[in-house]
């Protein structure tokens, strides 16, 4: 069960994230399709419903791989003004063009790592995958900048560098919380 909701949700996702890359949306809607951080945020929320360390990192890759499949399936369908008739070979074209192998091979490399990292930190608050999640929402502007590869209203990417202050402080909360109470799930055998 946890697979298939991890495909919905992934699926969904990478649609969404798609639509929003559209025309419809103007200059904030293709810069918040463009990050990152939320590509990663998704394998770790899918990780953290599983108690166990290989089922987190399956969901995790599972939910990227579903993202990536929505993503694909968005750009190339009607809702995108494009002909159904031609669906699967634009699908292979896109899949195999411009930076998306990269991406796909990003995916695949991410996918089980934030699963992993999601589960560590379901199982012992670990103060990694707290950081991992806090400088990939707060670094990510600033990495773009120094790739050339920062566009879109500078709005955008400050409001991601404001929530990822409040993930962090978030986190930070948590961590000590479950180290005062002991509230931390044991690991799974």
């Amino acid at each position: 069960m946890a697979y298939l909701i991890a495909v919905v949700a992934g699926f969904v996702f990478g649609a969404v994230d798609q639509f929003l890359g559209t025309i419809h949306f103007g200059p904030w809607g293709w810069t918040v399709s463009g990050m990152s951080a939320p590509w990663l945020i998704l394998p770790f929320l899918a990780g953290m419903t599983q108690e166990r360390r290989r089922r987190a990192m399956t969901s995790g890759l599972v939910a990227t791989l579903a993202a990536l499949a929505g993503y694909f399936a968005m750009s190339n369908s009607p809702m995108e003004g494009a002909p159904l008739d031609r669906f699967w070979g634009r699908v292979a074209t896109m899949i195999s063009t411009g930076y998306n192998p990269l991406w796909i091979l990003a995916g695949i490399a991410t996918g089980p790592l934030y699963g992993f990292l999601g589960h560590r930190w379901r199982v012992a608050r670990s103060w990694i995958s707290a950081v991992l999640v806090t400088a990939a929402l707060c670094f990510e502007p600033l990495a773009r900048k120094f790739a050339g590869m920062l566009s879109g209203p500078p709005l955008v990417w400050g409001v991601e560098v404001v929530i990822g202050a409040f993930v962090a402080v978030l986190f930070a909360f948590m961590i000590t919380t479950s180290r005062r109470t002991g509230a931390v799930v044991p690991p799974a055998a």
